[in-house]
């Protein structure tokens, strides 16, 4: 008869187990570390960026056109979507896309070459891997940072999007993004390069925040307590959960931003907000949710793969793939 003080053959497997799965847990995460302190170039954000936009733009351009509507267009994405595409052909679709190029440019380059900077800095050899609230901290100043470095190929962009759904009489025909950049600033000043970068910057903040950090967590929680490795399929679970999260924090910003870029009026963001209130309540805040996590979805999913393919190929070209 087993005493009362005797472990049980069930409680002493269960420990043989688990203290044989500490030794591979602690093992994928110094393999986690040292690939993570690997220095990539700077402008590989960028890059990966602007091969995302070139996949994701259509649904970028229905996004402004939902969140900038007025009259009788149409209230959905389907319905923006095919409106366009009667309307304008299928290249309409990618209007505004030199200037989105432009944008990815200077944002994305930017505030993932800071954010991978800093965050190589704050990982060594005595240090462990940044923790999550070291990340977020990384990631909102990298992308604020990014948003005022791109807020003059912001502006140009929304303006291009939106351009073929004004009146004949108040387009601007914009050539293209430099085109467009250089106009603003004949035409308007050079205030009009820095049109609504509070907002601007503050949801690019937000969205690196919740982008980038969630993605480095997701990224190393699934590396290190699932099989599934550094492969394809940890990046697009992790970026396709971290486009979640971009989407529902970012998502009333987003609206502001949009709706302050537009205009060509001067008009404080809190007279803004007011009148957007007054008329539509609080349900503004989340207006083109849907379609904002049908681009951003796609598009985080996009980033982050060109971007680990961008590292993958960097690692091979010197020699440290393994």
């Amino acid at each position: 008869m087993q005493s009362a003080h005797e472990p049980s053959v069930g409680s002493v497997t269960t420990a043989a187990a688990a203290a044989a799965a500490k030794p591979k847990i602690l093992e994928k995460k110094k393999k986690t570390l040292v690939r993570d302190r690997i220095s990539y170039p700077f402008w590989f954000g960028g890059s990966a960026s602007s091969f995302a936009a070139c996949v994701t733009h259509p649904l970028d351009l229905v996004k402004v056109r939902l969140q900038l509507r007025s009259g009788d267009a149409p209230k959905n994405m389907s319905g923006t979507f095919m409106h366009i595409v009667r309307t304008e052909g299928p290249l309409g679709l990618y209007s505004g896309l030199t200037a989105s190029l432009l944008r990815q440019m200077t944002y994305s380059t930017v505030r993932f070459g800071v954010y991978e900077e800093l965050k190589t800095r704050f990982t060594t050899e005595d240090k462990p891997k940044p923790s999550l609230p070291l990340l977020i901290g990384l990631s909102t100043f990298s992308g604020f940072l990014g948003g005022i470095s791109g807020n003059a190929a912001d502006v140009t962009n929304v303006r291009m999007q939106q351009d073929a759904a004004l009146p004949p009489a108040q387009r601007r025909q914009y050539k293209h993004g430099l085109d467009g950049m250089f106009r603003m600033l004949r035409e308007e000043g050079v205030r009009s390069w820095f049109r609504g970068v509070w907002p601007n910057s503050t949801r690019a903040a937000l969205m690196n925040a919740s982008q980038l950090a969630s993605y480095d967590t997701f990224k190393a929680a699934l590396m290190t307590y699932t099989p599934l490795g550094d492969t394809t399929s940890t990046h697009f679970a992790s970026s396709l959960l971290a486009g979640f999260v971009a989407t529902t924090i970012c998502s009333p910003v987003d609206v502001i931003k949009s709706r302050v870029m537009s205009t060509s009026h001067k008009q404080g963001v809190m007279h803004l907000l007011r009148d957007i209130y007054a008329k539509e309540g609080v349900t503004w805040m989340f207006k083109g949710w849907v379609p904002a996590f049908l681009r951003l979805g796609p598009q985080t999913i996009c980033t982050f793969l060109f971007l680990e393919a961008h590292r993958k190929v960097y690692r091979r070209f010197k020699g440290i793939e393994n």
